[in-house]
């Protein structure tokens, strides 16, 4: 008796965890594409087309790494991504975040204590380091890398687009 009412007990909290995911993954899933997420996870093999079948075509093993939704397959089950260099492929939707992110592109970026060119750098960021977006507005937005952060202009970064705003 012991051992159903454990498989019981294990089957409510399976169920129970993928109720909570729902909610998220619905979120995702009725957005327009095209938009910005991440990678969710620190391995995410990018295939050729929307299945397990298709041969990996990338691994990624950088999480919240940004990437642009292009197309959802199978109610969200696949997602086509676009990730900074401009390569395109298919990644499970649950290794992709709504978690906005951002990567710094070209030459090394000042972070700011305020979105203007006169506010005193506080951080400098090099190509390839990325961060979590948020406060976005007239071309920039606050960019932290583990609880370093500042505003930086968008034209240094790839995961967001110029006019966008964010909260």
């Amino acid at each position: 008796m012991r051992i159903g009412s454990k498989a019981v007990s294990w089957g409510l909290a399976i169920g129970f965890a993928m109720a909570s995911l729902a909610p998220a993954m619905a979120g995702l899933v009725n957005k327009k594409t095209p938009y910005y997420g991440s990678i969710s996870a620190g391995k995410a093999r990018m295939r050729t087309g929307p299945g397990r079948t298709y041969p990996a075509s990338w691994l990624f093993q950088r999480p919240d790494l940004p990437v642009k939704v292009l197309d959802i397959y199978d109610h969200g089950a696949w997602y086509k991504v676009e990730d900074p260099s401009g390569t395109q492929g298919w990644i499970m939707g649950t290794l992709v975040s709504e978690t906005r992110t951002g990567l710094v592109m070209g030459t090394i970026a000042e972070l700011r204590d305020s979105p203007r060119f006169g506010g005193r750098i506080l951080w400098r960021a090099a190509p390839g380091v990325v961060g979590r977006l948020s406060k976005c507005a007239r071309g920039w937005c606050y960019f932290d890398v583990h609880g370093r952060g500042g505003f930086i202009e968008v034209n240094h970064l790839w995961g967001v687009d110029p006019q966008e705003t964010l909260n």
